[in-house]
């Protein structure tokens, strides 16, 4: 029997309240539960305290028990200080082009960089070789 502290949904559409329950991993999300340790309520603000209300010596229980939190559930356990708060993964970086790309692009805009410097100073000789002749080009 694998046991999770994880969150039941529970609430209207788009008014969200869930609770903290223990439940077997083969369970529904909102099924079937063991205990309730606690409910977390979203729609307070941060620093609300009834926004996260947690049984902490139940969940201690269970902890030693073996379940797992989730880690939304563990983020809560970390800001009461029965663990450290879960790692935070790196972001995908499927909004940006592959490796490949990006090297064209690189070298697409030094080329241009390039050209631009190129025309600056042609422009900057062509300006200068009519004020050497003292005169206007005919």
């Amino acid at each position: 029997m694998s046991l999770k502290i994880r969150l039941a949904r529970g609430g209207a559409k788009k008014r969200p309240f869930y609770r903290i329950v223990v439940a077997e991993s083969r369970f529904s999300r909102d099924g079937r539960f063991v205990e309730r340790i606690g409910s977390y309520n979203p729609m307070l603000t941060r620093d609300d305290p009834n926004r996260v209300i947690l049984d902490v010596e139940k969940a201690k229980a269970w902890l030693a028990k073996g379940a797992l939190p989730s880690e939304r559930v563990q983020y809560f356990f970390s800001k009461v200080g029965l663990m450290k708060a879960p790692e935070r993964h790196q972001q995908t970086k499927k909004d940006k082009p592959r490796a490949k790309t990006q090297e064209r692009l690189k070298g697409a805009e030094e080329a241009l960089a390039k050209a631009a410097e190129a025309s600056a100073k042609a422009a900057e000789t062509a300006a200068a070789k009519p004020a050497e002749e003292g005169g206007v080009a005919a």
